[in-house]
């Protein structure tokens, strides 16, 4: 199944905790129940073409495919495909792209 986000929605997989880096120098993993304020990190997995303006015309989407971003944990909605865990988010909340 192949899914393709609306306007300016982005379909991102999370990352693992390894991933994230949320581990200590020590090897002690940090679960994320400790700061629910944190904001979340994620892969995006596609995009859509993106929202339009008062005049109708296109603007493109600011992040692209393969893109690793920060984004807001409390305004998304999950969804899973195949066995596996997705967000779907708006432009509007992806706070960084981490380069």
């Amino acid at each position: 199944m192949k899914i393709k986000p609306l306007h300016n929605n982005v379909l991102v997989e999370p990352l693992s905790e390894e991933e994230k880096g949320s581990k200590t120098k020590s090897g002690i993993f940090i679960p994320d129940t400790v700061d629910k304020e944190k904001p979340d990190q994620g892969k995006v997995a596609s995009v859509g073409e993106g929202k339009r303006d008062k005049d109708g015309k296109l603007i493109p989407m600011s992040v692209k495919k393969g893109d690793k971003i920060v984004f807001t944990k409390y305004s998304l909605d999950e969804i899973k495909v195949e066995g596996k865990k997705y967000y779907i988010i708006s432009e509007d909340n992806i706070l960084a792209v981490i380069e």
